[in-house]
């Protein structure tokens, strides 16, 4: 295991999730200095959270995403692969550090909120139509975009990773996803964001919580990793040098 590209990893990955989580925090729970602020608030802090997050986690490219990397394997880059178990982990890992950080930062309104719902939109994501198969397709397609574009920021995948591209640009992709495709399911579009939040919200003692909704959980899994393949193995021929 490459030490440094899993404690980039984790710190990236971490600080993403702990913005991210915070401004659903935010907006969504009750008494909060943002209560009602809405989805473009969100799509805002999601971004900036990813801007963040790519740029500290310089050292590992700042994949930050388990969807990236395979996407980036996908388009036959050998540092991705080569690393594939190091990415994957320092991901979960770092998402649920954020989550947790996230939880400490709004302890007492997620506690206070009385909507389990509510306090379960702060950690995952879940549909607006509950439609498991098109919630499945707008992930894939959501997720599609995000690693396509990136690869064509990296020259049809030559890039080692979102880093260097520079943070900005991968910023505003993200606010263009969320913007435009995030309606239906909350865009995901990342594993990791997903599930290490979903087990956190689980572990975590939050009163009055209610369910971590297994039962949605592999969408925003099997959606984002179908989407990342896809515009990876598609980068050669639809972004021809």
């Amino acid at each position: 295991m490459d030490s440094t590209i899993f404690l980039s990893e984790v710190v990236g990955t971490a600080l993403l999730m702990l913005l991210g989580c915070g401004v659903v925090a935010n907006v969504v729970l009750k008494g909060t200095k943002g209560s009602g602020g809405g989805f473009l608030m969100i799509n805002v802090g999601w971004a900036l959270g990813v801007y963040c997050g790519v740029l500290t986690a310089y050292k590992s490219g700042g994949h930050l995403n388990p969807a990236v990397t395979l996407g980036l394997i996908a388009a036959g880059d050998p540092t991705a692969k080569a690393h594939l178990g190091t990415y994957l982990v320092a991901q979960m890992l770092g998402a649920m550090i954020g989550a947790g950080l996230a939880w400490l930062s709004y302890k007492d309104h997620l506690d206070a909120e009385p909507d389990p719902v509510s306090k379960l939109a702060v950690f995952s994501t879940f549909p607006a139509i509950r439609n498991p198969w098109m919630n499945l397709i707008t992930e894939i397609i959501g997720t599609f975009v995000l690693v396509f574009v990136v690869l064509a920021f990296g020259k049809h995948g030559d890039a080692k990773g979102l880093a260097s591209l520079g943070a900005l640009p991968v910023a505003l992709l993200i606010l263009a996803i969320g913007a435009s495709l995030g309606g239906p399911t909350g865009y995901a579009i990342n594993p990791a964001r997903d599930l290490g939040p979903r087990l956190m919200h689980a572990i975590l003692p939050i009163q009055g919580k209610g369910s971590s909704d297994w039962s949605y959980a592999w969408v925003p899994i099997v959606g984002p990793i179908l989407g990342g393949i896809l515009a990876g193995l598609l980068a050669a021929p639809l972004l021809p040098v």
